[in-house]
């Protein structure tokens, strides 16, 4: 079996071959692996990784229209993504993070947030997508559509948390009019997505704290789980067999039926400072698959090889010989991580087997 294959039977819960590995790293730690291999390709080859994500659906560069709508100059080097948003670049220590700035904040004139030049994916544009699946599937790797901040966190990323959080609360015609937006270009990068043959859709929004949620159980299914399964729901009409992975950190636990219901299979991240997996799965294993567990906030980066390699364990036993379960790192990994803490994770997964560790 393939890595692709052995994925979507793991994911599906039918059993897999082997485990295995995925995580995701900082600039830093992609220098420190070069330096520790020799090897100047990606990491994601080096660790034989089971999927790779295709390109987006590609919109004209019109950044400069955006710049009226920010009352103030920008800081040098401050990048405009596609639809607006502004992120000023972070010190050369943490350069993949970025000071966001939000140019619907603070606009009360409705008439104005509907003059705003919201991007226009066209399906057209995604025409590579379908080589792209294809050159993966000959490698024998899944291919992944990656949505993630699919409704919530690009909606709020235009209008501000505070300033959104406060027009759901108030029903003002502003929430619907964003949301609504945000989620019709979603769908369109959905199909298109599905149409190139993609196996797995990933989407997600932060809807989850540290150790509660974000919003309510009841706002979040006026305003945002109704919009969610109409994104996925446009794809498996498509694709019945389409996996969704879902992401969001944090504590989640109230909103996990409601996701289910809304079509996700998959479940990212299980954030261990945050939730019991142990009592998650308890709960919902029998109809949800997991992606993650491994914690990034105190395991990876302050925890022994030895622990990493026992919470790897620990993790894969809870699901059994069916699958169900592909343990990873919880976020991306910051360079406080060790590299032996991700020679530990690897050499865990590798050596697992349905029945334990050989």
């Amino acid at each position: 079996m393939n890595q692709r294959g052995n994925l979507l039977s793991l994911l599906r819960r039918t059993g897999y071959e082997f485990i295995p590995c995925q995580f995701s790293l900082t600039p830093h730690l992609i220098n420190v692996f070069h330096e520790k291999t020799g090897y100047s390709g990606f990491y994601e080859d080096y660790f034989d990784m089971p999927w790779r994500d295709i390109p987006d659906i590609k919109v004209p560069d019109n950044s400069g229209q955006f710049l009226s709508w920010y009352p103030l100059p920008l800081k040098e080097g401050t990048k405009i993504d596609d639809w607006g948003i502004a992120h000023e670049p972070g010190s050369a220590q943490a350069m993949h993070m970025t000071r966001m700035l939000h140019p619907l904040q603070g606009i009360e004139d409705f008439g104005k947030i509907k003059e705003y030049p919201f991007p226009k994916f066209e399906e057209g544009n995604g025409t590579g997508q379908r080589l792209s699946v294809e050159e993966l599937h000959k490698r024998g790797l899944a291919a992944v559509g990656n949505m993630q901040m699919t409704i919530w966190e690009t909606a709020w990323y235009l209008r501000s948390m505070e300033d959104l959080m406060m027009n759901m609360m108030s029903e003002e015609p502003a929430a619907a009019f964003i949301l609504d937006k945000v989620t019709e270009q979603a769908i369109i990068r959905a199909l298109s997505y599905t149409k190139a043959g993609v196996d797995i859709l990933y989407l997600g929004d932060d809807i989850g704290m540290q150790s509660r949620i974000m919003m309510s159980v009841e706002l979040y299914r006026t305003w945002l789980k109704p919009r969610l399964k109409r994104i996925i729901d446009a794809a498996k009409v498509l694709n019945p067999n389409l996996i969704i992975i879902y992401h969001s950190c944090g504590y989640v636990l109230p909103f996990i039926d409601d996701l289910i219901d809304a079509g996700v299979d998959v479940l990212n991240p299980i954030q261990t400072e945050s939730m019991d997996y142990r009592e998650v799965i308890a709960i919902f294993g029998d109809r949800l698959s997991f992606h993650g567990c491994i914690g990034t906030q105190r395991l990876m980066p302050f925890g022994t090889s030895a622990e990493v390699r026992a919470a790897v364990k620990e993790c894969l036993d809870s699901m059994g010989s069916r699958g169900g379960m592909m343990v990873a790192p919880t976020h991306i990994l910051e360079p406080e991580v060790p590299w032996e803490n991700i020679l530990a994770y690897v050499e865990a997964c590798r050596a697992y087997r349905p029945g334990g560790i050989v």
